[in-house]
């Protein structure tokens, strides 16, 4: 399958709010919360949700904060489970704390 179309991508970024193409080829979003506890917290429910999945994404860590990247390596791009992902992990951000 060949990965979505750069043209595209804002179309699907539509339904992923909070999350930014900087280059077509992947999508990022980043969450700040209130210490470095709440922040491993957060990342363990993605851990769990992205193996569920079988869809991993880059995480970085900064006390405080997060960043996630989301591409499909095998495809060098964006597919769809990339933004079904994504939309996944935003469902996530209410139950942080």
């Amino acid at each position: 399958m060949p990965p979505i179309e750069a043209a595209r991508v804002p179309n699907y970024l539509k339904h992923t709010p909070g999350w930014t193409s900087p280059d077509g080829k992947s999508i990022v979003r980043e969450f700040k919360l209130k210490d470095f506890v709440s922040v491993m917290g957060f990342v363990n429910k993605v851990a769990d949700l992205a193996e569920s999945e079988g869809h991993h994404p880059d995480i970085h860590i900064f006390y405080n904060r997060i960043r996630f990247e989301l591409s499909t390596h095998a495809i060098g791009g964006l597919s769809e489970n990339d933004f079904i992902l994504a939309a996944k992990i935003n469902e996530l951000v209410p139950t942080v704390g």
